[in-house]
């Protein structure tokens, strides 16, 4: 298994030198001069030529992308051309939440979409197949900044005055906020990568909450994240709810299946030790390839909730040419989405020894 996971990571690197090298180039050829962005079209040639000499951007790409490099090596992410701070900062700040975002999106699109799809293979051709796939089929034809329109009306408007209201926006209600915890637990002297990730785990909501023991944190955190969690999260349970489904009735149908049936084995224990460990290789897959396309649809839904994660600030950086902070998201979120894949490929080789040894 260690051969197995050290092979992958090792296969990370390439890929990861290939999205550096994409995204710095892509974002250079975004129409529109950075200088006049953020200094207005007034701006003389003098003090445009003093903005890119400030910033290296008065240098040929190769040079430009040969020296963002070497500061990537060392851990240097740049400086933010908007208002001077470090991008490794405004990652710390965004990422979070972001990440809190993806996470409870892919977990009810996991949990809802194969129980879905389990129920409908195990009912196959009866009612609660049709109905489940008919809310399949809905949930995947649906945009998602239509939905969170749709839930913010629903919960919020319609049930404001009931048990059922839930926040339509912001991340945290009035009167709660997180504590600091570099200044709580006296680590304010740490650097570099301890600081970052020390930093993540502080403006992660739902983890300060847990280490603090400040369970109401928690609970309003998951609170607000409710509804865009199910937005953005419908259209990847009904892709999943459809592979499980039909992963699983072809699973039904093997040899091997039969015969555990044919021996007595209780039907409980066919399905859930047999069936459905069988059926969850294609059913992993889709759900590891759905956490791009939750991180993408972060930006709508971030927008529509008025969440302050990566997706709102990413597209603020597009619209001013900010390319540090553009490649700074670029990269952690391509750096999640392919350790997401590495974490797939090991629940391969634990569902599936065979995988192992090829």
């Amino acid at each position: 298994m260690l051969q197995f996971i050290t092979r992958r990571l090792l296969m990370l690197i390439p890929v990861l030198i290939g999205i550096v090298l994409v995204t710095f180039v892509i974002v250079r050829l975004i129409p529109g001069d950075p200088c006049y962005v953020m200094l207005g079209e007034k701006a003389t040639a003098e003090k445009c030529d003093e903005f890119k000499a400030r910033y290296g951007l008065d240098d040929s790409i190769p040079e430009q992308f040969i020296r963002y490099m070497g500061n990537l090596l060392q851990g240097d992410f740049g400086t933010t051309i908007r208002d001077r701070r470090p991008v490794i900062d405004v990652v710390a700040e965004r990422l979070p939440l972001t990440m809190e975002l993806t996470f409870m999106a892919i977990l009810f699109a996991s949990v809802v979409g194969v129980t879905f799809g389990v129920i409908a293979a195990l009912n196959r051709n009866s009612f609660l197949d049709v109905a489940t796939m008919i809310i399949a089929n809905i949930g995947v034809s649906m945009p998602v900044f239509w939905l969170g329109l749709l839930l913010a009306y629903l919960f919020a408007l319609i049930l404001k005055d009931t048990p059922f209201y839930i926040p339509p926006s912001g991340r945290l209600s009035s009167g709660i906020s997180l504590v600091p915890l570099a200044k709580t637990w006296g680590l304010e002297d740490w650097t570099g990568v301890p600081r970052f990730l020390l930093s993540l785990i502080s403006n992660s909501a739902i983890l300060n909450g847990i280490l603090t023991g400040n369970f109401k944190l928690v609970k309003d955190a998951i609170w607000h994240l409710i509804l865009p969690a199910t937005a953005v999260g419908t259209i990847s349970m009904a892709i999943v709810a459809r592979m499980t489904r039909s992963s699983l009735l072809e699973t039904l149908g093997q040899d091997y299946i039969r015969t555990a049936r044919a021996k007595g084995l209780i039907e409980r224990l066919v399905i859930i030790r047999h069936a459905l460990r069988n059926a969850l290789i294609p059913i992993v897959t889709i759900i590891g390839l759905q956490i791009g396309g939750l991180l993408s649809g972060a930006v709508l839904t971030e927008t529509i909730f008025a969440l302050p994660g990566v997706g709102s600030r990413m597209v603020e950086a597009i619209l001013s040419r900010d390319y540090p902070v553009v490649q700074g998201f670029s990269l952690l979120v391509a750096f999640v989405f392919v350790f997401t894949n590495l974490l797939v490929d090991v629940s391969y080789a634990y569902l599936d020894p065979r995988i192992r040894l090829e």
